[in-house]
């Protein structure tokens, strides 16, 4: 029987009415899977593939076939306005079955909530943070409320698989069942996922399941694909080269590139009358090329000729504008709302970021919406997921953003209804100083951008997912949580609970006793008189906070101050020694107070490194080992246009002049150094302090200056071979990744850390953070003296620098 058969009868009668030709791959992989095995599913495939109803149609009839006594199925979603897209998606289709669909997180009235206590069934639609406020204040209904649980469907598994909020979801979901008796399967969605094997295993933790994988052949895809670079002021790129570099670049329209993907198995709906089983016919279709575009508007004069382009290119369309933090979101969306009231038009910009208000945004999304109105939305990542905002004619991306699976994510918001996906990149460049060292002369974000998405066409390489910390913010919080819901337990069944959640499969025993024990100190948690273990009176505070159902650190604000006088305020500071920018300069933080919310720096020359907490910030090795490979390549890329390949030329004529693609170390005059490591932000990081702390005082290095993930720059007594000969002695040596963590500091990055011990925080910094494994491995691959080759690296999956 051929998925469409098994459907129920009300689906097929949704079908028809949709006037669907056929079911498309993933569909019947995922009615397979569901319908024929008791495992977990991950179905990954592109974006608007239509995994949702791929998921839910087979879902929808299981319990339509068998009504559970309970809710059946919850769909946890990373977003509200995602949650409530849905919620409009599924509803009119359940209704048809008496399927009730709840949605529940904080914008839900308590009216629809009490719905649904009274009488729990159908499906929930709720977020991780809702789920954890349930289990808490809800913790002896749970039985009750799901005590019939068959399915769990989480979508945009990949926007869960960093940070505490992914394992916080796991946590809830491993609790829950606990508590309820059942073991529901767990389905994932996701349209861009690096590891699929290892997602599957994450996915499934817990549930003594394993997870059905399918693999598809993907539909054949075009992608309309643009990269330009633009000089912020002076000359762009054609018009600087002495030598001709300019010349001969791609024609100023927009290229097309056509990923090289195998051909789709859909299956064919057949009609009414006609019921054909294993029809399978070929479901690829071409899409034109783009059409060469003249400007539909016209920029004031005096625009930045970047964001000119932006303006010049978005009138009469419908758009996003991804930028990389609120922070250029905000600078971008004024800029060219001024451009808008420069040349006397209307206001055609919206803006959507995280810290914009919930109602703020929803407006955005509804204008978004609308057929009529021809908006461009300039975002951050929080517009990178499936949220239905219409149809999209066009994405720009400000800069490189920093993974293939971003970067494929918001490309995957355009293209829908038929269209192929269209992204066009804006690289911005400041002009170099006149006396700038020559790795600054590189247009880094110009190579990231063209490494990510030959990463993509080449390999269909994605960044695996980040699943072995040592999350004790995360244990704090699970372990309040867990003594807020139950009430008084001893130590001993504490342990118990909280240690077997799959997420704290790394955390040993001592550790949790010294958590315990610092807790009970500071009165988060208070020691009974028979010996038990309750929340404390300041334990009380944090749990009793609505803020602590979430995982993720709402934006604080600190107050920057330099010599008493106040600079301004920043959010989420980075830790002690590193910099920030503020004011129109750059500054070091010297001491931070997380208690007043005040950060003392002193003032310093330089640019401000990329940080590298547990954010979207992480460049993966592998993303900076192919922005060497475009150096040293001396092919073209079909998207790139002429300012864009004009510049590429020029950095490829300096880097082969100055050796850049080839060795590590160059010497950039005298006593000063360059070091080029081509690492990720995690082994780039470890790099730095294993020069500091193992190397200096034996080469004489002072003042190291980083561009972090890039390069880093020094001034050294030593000659090169001296260089080499004394990292890779270091490196050969037994090294403890706490020696890499300075005296005295304690990096926090996650949102309780402040209530773990320093020396749990000061661990998982250096065994969950630093990648001190790939750094060795690449200071072992260099050469033992300068100009040489380097060898092969054995058991590791980095390539020789």
């Amino acid at each position: 029987m051929d998925a469409f058969d098994r459907y129920a009868p009300f689906i097929q009668d949704f079908i028809y009415e949709h006037d669907w030709q056929s079911l498309r791959a993933v569909q019947v992989a995922a009615a397979d899977a569901i319908f024929n095995t008791d495992e977990n599913v991950l179905l990954t495939a592109s974006t608007a593939s239509g995994k949702t109803e791929a998921a839910f149609f087979p879902i929808l009839t299981e319990l339509w076939e068998d009504p559970p006594a309970s809710v059946g199925c919850v769909y946890i979603g990373p977003l509200k306005a995602l949650i409530n897209d849905q919620f409009l998606r599924l509803e009119d289709l359940c209704a048809e079955a008496d399927i009730p669909v709840w949605h529940w997180h904080g914008d839900v009235s308590q009216s629809h909530k009490a719905k649904m206590l009274k009488h729990p069934s159908g499906i929930l639609q709720i977020t991780p943070e809702s789920l954890e406020s349930m289990l808490l204040h809800r913790h002896n209904a749970i039985p009750r409320i799901f005590g019939d649980l068959r399915f769990v469907v989480i979508d945009e598994v990949h926007s869960l698989l960093r940070g505490d909020r992914g394992g916080q979801t796991l946590c809830c979901l491993e609790r829950l069942s606990r508590l309820a008796g059942v073991v529901p399967r767990r389905i994932g969605l996701s349209a861009t996922i690096g590891d699929p094997e290892a997602t599957g295993a994450y996915l499934s933790a817990g549930t003594g399941r394993g997870c059905v994988i399918p693999r598809l052949d993907a539909p054949k895809e075009r992608w309309r694909l643009s990269m330009e670079h633009f000089y912020v002021t002076g000359p762009q790129a054609p018009e600087r080269g002495e030598d001709g570099l300019g010349h001969g670049g791609t024609s100023p329209e927009e290229a097309a590139y056509e990923t090289p993907e195998t051909s789709a198995a859909e299956q064919r709906i057949p009609s009414r009358e006609e019921r054909v089983e294993d029809v399978f016919p070929s479901a690829s279709s071409q899409t034109e090329q783009p059409d060469p575009e003249v400007p539909t508007d016209r920029a004031p004069v005096f625009a930045d000729p970047g964001l000119a382009y932006v303006f010049e290119h978005t009138r009469g369309r419908k758009c996003l504008v991804f930028a990389n933090s609120r922070e250029e979101c905000e600078a971008v969306t004024t800029t060219l709302r001024q451009y808008c009231e420069a040349v006397g038009e209307p206001d055609r910009f919206l803006i959507h970021h995280g810290n914009l208000s919930a109602s703020f945004r929803q407006t955005a999304e509804e204008l978004m919406r609308d057929e009529n109105a021809n908006l461009t939305t300039v975002t951050t990542s929080t517009l990178e997921l499936g949220i239905d905002i219409g149809r999209l004619e066009r994405a720009f991306q400000i800069d490189a953003p920093f993974t293939v699976s971003s970067f494929l994510q918001r490309m995957g918001r355009t293209g829908r209804r038929g269209q192929p996906s269209e992204m066009w990149f804006v690289m911005r460049e400041d002009e170099p100083e006149a006396r700038a060292l020559l790795p600054e002369t590189i247009p880094w974000k110009l190579l990231q951008g063209i490494a990510l998405v030959q990463l993509y066409v080449e390999e269909r390489w994605v960044e695996p997912p980040q699943l072995d910390g040592l999350p004790y913010s995360l244990l704090y919080h699970q372990t309040m949580a867990t003594l807020a819901s139950t009430g008084e337990l001893s130590p001993a069944d504490l342990a118990r609970r909280v240690l077997t959640l799959s997420p704290f499969h790394r955390v040993t025993a001592d550790d949790y006793r010294t958590l315990l024990r610092h807790l009970v100190e500071t009165d988060q948690v208070e020691r009974t008189e028979t010996g038990g273990l309750i929340v404390g009176l300041a334990g009380e505070r944090v749990t009793n906070d609505f803020r602590f159902y979430a995982t993720f650190a709402e934006d604080e604000e600190f107050t920057v101050r330099s010599e008493s006088q106040e600079l301004g305020t920043i959010v989420q500071p980075p830790p002690v020694g590193e910099r920030i920018a503020i004011a129109g300069a750059v500054w070091v933080i010297e001491e931070i107070d997380y208690k007043r919310h005040l950060i003392e720096c002193t003032q310093v020359k330089g640019k401000v490194p990329a940080y590298f907490g547990m954010c979207a910030g992480d460049v993966n090795t592998r993303v900076l080992e192919r922005m060497r490979g475009v150096l040293r390549e001396t092919r073209g890329y079909p998207y790139l246009r002429t300012n864009a390949q004009a510049r590429l030329e020029q950095a490829r004529h300096v880097a082969a002049l100055a050796h850049l693609a080839s060795e590590p170390l160059v010497c950039v005059g005298g006593t000063s150094w360059c070091l080029l490591p081509w690492l990720g932000s995690y082994a780039f990081l470890a790099l730095e302090r294993f020069l500091k702390i193992r190397c200096a005082d034996k080469l004489g290095l002072k003042g190291l200056d980083s561009s972090r993930p890039y390069f880093m720059q020094f001034t050294m007594g030593a000659d090169a071979r001296t260089f080499y000969r004394v990292v890779k002695e270091e490196a050969s040596l037994p090294l403890d990744s706490m020696e890499l963590v300075y005296p005295g500091e304690v990096p926090r990055f996650d949102k309780y850390d402040g209530f773990v011990p320093d020396e749990l925080v000061r661990k998982g910094f250096a065994y969950g953070v630093l990648d001190v494994e790939g750094m060795l491995a690449r200071v072992l691959s260099w050469p033992d003296v300068p100009g040489c080759a380097t060898r092969a690296l054995p058991d590791t999956n980095l390539s020789p620098i």
